[in-house]
C-alpha cells in the first residue's frame, strides 16, 4: 500500500524512491509492527482483564504456575494485528508469496482463536475438539501446499534441498504437497507446545523469523542465490517484510509477555506463528534449515511424542512432565532460567542455520 504511494510520490520528490528497497521496507516493517504492538498492548490487556478473559492453569502442573491463573490470554491477536497491518502497509501487494503467508497466518490464527474462545469464554476445558482442530489445520495446510504446487514454475519449487551438501536436491514431485503440509502443520503445533512459559515461545519465533527473512531476501536475489549455491525462487524477497513484521510484533508482545507475564499468547498466536514460519520455509525452500533453527520447537515436540509413546508401551514416563520445559521446572530450575537457556540454545541454532548458507 505505502509502496504504491511512495512510487507515486517519487515522481515528484526523489527521496521517496528509497522505499523501493527491500531492506528499507524491512526495517520499516519491524518498526511499524513493534509500534502497533506497544501502542495497542496496554488497551488490549485492560480489555481482556475487564472481560475476565484469563488463563486456566493445570492442577497437575508445576506449583509455581498456580499464581498465573487468571492472567489475560488470547494476546496473540495483538501479534497478528501488528503483523498483518505492517505487512499490508509495506509489502508489494501484487506479490503472491505475500498473500500466501498472510492467508496461512489468518487461517491458523482463526483455528487458535476458536480454540481459545471455547476454553476461556465458553469455559469448555477441551476447547475445540482435537479432531476438528487438526481437520481445519489440515484444510489450511493442504490448501496452501496444493496452491504452491499448482503454481510451481520449475522443479526448484518442489525440490528438497539439504544444507551442508552442495547440489544435493531431491525432486519430490507431487509428494511436495504432503511434505509441505507436514512442515506447516507440524511447525504450527510445535510452537504451540513450546508456548508454556512466559516469553519462551515468542523470542525463538522472533529469532527464527528474522533468519528466515534474511534467507528469503537472498533466495529472491538471483546473484546472491548463485553465489551462495542456494535455490533461486523469484519474488521471495518480498517475504522479508512479513518476517520483519513478525520480528517487530514479537518484540512488542514480549514487552508484555516477559516474566512475569501480563498477557499470554494463547493458541490464536502460537498456532498462527508456527504455521507462518513453516509456510515461509516451504516457499523459500529451506525446510531443513527451519528444522535446525527451530530446534527448541523440535525438542519440545519430541519430548511429548516420547513421553506418550513410553507411557503407552511401558507404563513409565521418560520425563517428569512434558513438554520438556516443565521437566526442567520440576527438577528445580526457576522459570526464568529455563526460558533464558532455551533462548540461548535458539541463538546458537539460528547461527548454525545461517551458516548453512555458506557451508555447501
Amino acid at each position: 500500500m505505502l509502496l504504491w504511494l511512495s512510487d507515486l510520490l517519487a515522481n515528484y520528490i526523489g527521496g521517496f524512491g528509497v522505499f523501493k528497497y527491500l531492506t528499507v521496507r524491512g526495517i520499516m516493517g519491524v518498526i511499524t509492527a513493534m509500534a502497533i504492538a506497544l501502542i495497542l498492548g496496554p488497551t488490549m490487556i485492560r480489555r481482556l482483564n475487564y472481560h475476565q478473559i484469563g488463563q486456566s492453569v493445570r492442577n497437575d502442573g508445576p506449583a509455581s504456575h498456580l499464581s498465573k491463573s487468571g492472567t489475560p490470554t488470547m494476546g496473540g491477536a495483538l501479534i497478528l494485528v501488528a503483523i498483518i497491518l505492517s505487512t499490508l502497509l509495506w509489502s508489494d501487494l501484487s506479490n503472491s508469496h505475500v498473500w500466501v503467508v498472510v492467508i496461512v497466518t489468518l487461517i491458523f490464527g482463526a483455528v487458535g482463536w476458536i480454540d481459545d474462545y471455547r476454553k476461556v469464554i465458553e469455559k469448555n476445558s477441551k476447547g475445540l475438539p482435537a479432531r476438528w482442530k487438526y481437520f481445519w489445520q489440515s484444510v489450511g495446510g493442504f490448501g496452501v501446499a496444493t496452491f504452491l504446487y499448482m503454481n510451481a514454475d520449475s522443479n526448484v519449487v518442489t525440490g528438497l534441498y539439504l544444507p551442508f551438501i552442495n547440489g544435493m536436491v531431491v525432486d519430490m514431485g507431487i509428494f511436495f504437497i504432503v511434505f509441505a503440509y507436514f512442515v506447516i502443520v507440524g511447525s504450527s503445533n510445535a510452537v504451540n507446545l513450546t508456548d508454556g512459559l512466559d516469553g519462551l515461545a515468542i523470542l525463538p519465533t522472533v529469532l527464527v523469523a528474522g533468519a528466515l527473512g534474511i534467507i528469503a531476501y537472498l533466495t529472491g536475489n538471483i546473484k546472491f542465490a548463485e553465489y551462495l549455491l542456494i535455490p533461486y525462487v523469484q519474488g521471495t524477497g518480498e517475504i522479508i517484510i512479513f518476517c520483519a513484521s513478525i520480528v517487530g510484533a514479537g518484540l512488542g508482545f514480549l514487552w508484555f509477555n516477559t516474566y512475569p507475564a501480563q498477557v499470554f499468547m494463547g493458541d490464536v498466536g502460537a498456532l498462527a506463528l508456527g504455521a507462518a514460519l513453516g509456510a515461509v520455509a516451504v516457499i523459500i525452500r529451506h525446510e531443513v534449515v527451519l528444522f535446525i533453527m527451530g530446534g527448541v520447537f523440535v525438542m519440545e515436540t519430541l519430548s511429548v511424542v516420547i513421553q506418550v509413546a513410553s507411557f503407552k508401551l511401558t507404563g513409565k514416563r521418560v520425563f517428569r512432565m512434558a513438554p520438556i520445559h516443565h521437566h526442567f521446572e520440576l527438577k528445580g530450575w526457576p522459570e526464568p532460567r529455563v526460558i533464558v537457556r532455551f533462548w540461548i540454545i535458539t541463538v546458537v541454532l539460528v547461527l548454525i542455520g545461517l551458516a548453512t548458507l555458506k557451508i555447501r
